[in-house]
């Protein structure tokens, strides 16, 4: 098995380098934009895992062995927090984001150290990788539930191919992982997850390139505001589209009505939804289609909080009224809008009345 080996850890080296490379210049370019810099963290957290991953392996590890497992742990979180960031321009880490990633890696730590050598190494490995199937599980729900609301056609499907590629690999390693046991069947399965994940990072890598790393990882907030000056100061030849648009949200207050999508949108313009996407994007400067829908609900629920009129209609009826489907998400999207929650927003309001 020496060329086997020898295989392994050649390709092993190759992932390294690939990843070192990508996370170098990840750091040049996006070192100030959150998916950037948690791109880098995985970019870094991969190629630890390149070093450490084992299948089948249940020996003891050593001391200085074990914090390298659990930053590799550790991995999937930043995998999860990754594509939140990546479908939400407006994702923020959280002082809770850290302690889950810390708990991750604390456990594998724990499980290095003193789990498996207990004799529970089987265990311990069941343990942690269906751990990291959890949250390789929430990382591609979230890619479900989120891709169909971004509006920048060209970083969409390199979105979706980097997430899925990511997952792909998490849960094949994970599952070899698990049912694999110490023998020499291992020595086979290490070099093939080896090509596997050298193969998947060359692709990501190759994917990453072919798209402006602008729209693949959304530029600080200014940024975004003088490329929507600019889009709109491009031709007319769609301002009969976007007027018809502006009616929908304005006249039929169509962002009211239950699961409105870009479909409906698409559908009642009579365009195709491609159209629609490019024409959000590139003419009114979202880069989101909640983001878009959720403007035109916060300033309905801005006005009705300022109206005298209104001073004791409860806060959650107006944000249903607007649209939102629950206090939460609209309270959460009203502080992010106007820096206030909505009652110190209708309290300083009627102060000043």
């Amino acid at each position: 098995m020496t060329s086997l080996f020898a295989l392994d850890l050649a390709l092993r080296a190759g992932t390294v380098a690939l990843l070192l490379v990508l996370s170098a210049s990840l750091l040049r370019d996006f070192r100030n934009v959150v998916a950037g810099r948690l791109a880098i963290a995985l970019a870094l957290g991969s190629a630890t895992h390149a070093v450490t991953s084992g299948i089948g392996a249940t020996t003891p590890v050593s001391v200085a062995h074990a914090p390298l497992i659990a930053l590799s742990t550790g991995n999937v979180v930043v995998l999860w927090l990754f594509t939140r960031a990546l479908f939400d321009d407006s994702f923020k880490l959280r002082w809770w984001h850290a302690l889950i990633w810390a708990a991750v890696a604390a456990f594998s730590f724990v499980n290095c150290m003193w789990i498996a050598p207990s004799g529970s190494a089987r265990i311990s490995i069941i343990a942690i990788n269906v751990l990291a199937l959890g949250f390789i599980l929430l990382a591609v729900g979230q890619t479900i539930a989120s891709w169909s609301a971004d509006l920048v056609e060209g970083r969409r499907r390199v979105r979706v191919f980097i997430v899925g590629a990511a997952a792909l690999y998490g849960c094949m390693n994970a599952i070899s992982q698990i049912a694999i046991s110490s023998n020499g069947a291992s020595d086979v399965a290490n070099a093939i997850n080896s090509a596997v994940l050298v193969l998947i990072v060359a692709a990501i890598s190759y994917a990453m390139m072919r798209v402006d790393g602008a729209e693949l990882f959304a530029a600080p907030a200014a940024n975004v505001a003088s490329e929507a000056v600019a889009a709109q100061e491009q031709g007319a030849a769609d301002q009969k589209l976007v007027g018809a648009l502006m009616r929908l949200m304005a006249g039929e207050r169509i962002y009211r009505h239950d699961n409105v999508s870009i479909g409906t949108l698409a559908t009642k313009l009579s365009i195709p939804e491609y159209r629609l996407r490019r024409l959000i994007n590139q003419r009114l400067g979202y880069r989101n289609f909640n983001v878009f829908l959720n403007e035109h609900r916060i300033a309905e629920a801005k006005a009705a909080l300022a109206d005298p009129s209104q001073a004791e209609v409860p806060v959650i009826t107006i944000a249903m009224d607007a649209g939102f489907q629950s206090l939460g998400p609209f309270n959460r999207a009203f502080k992010a809008t106007t820096g206030v929650t909505p009652t110190e927003y209708r309290r300083l309001k009627a102060t000043a009345a």
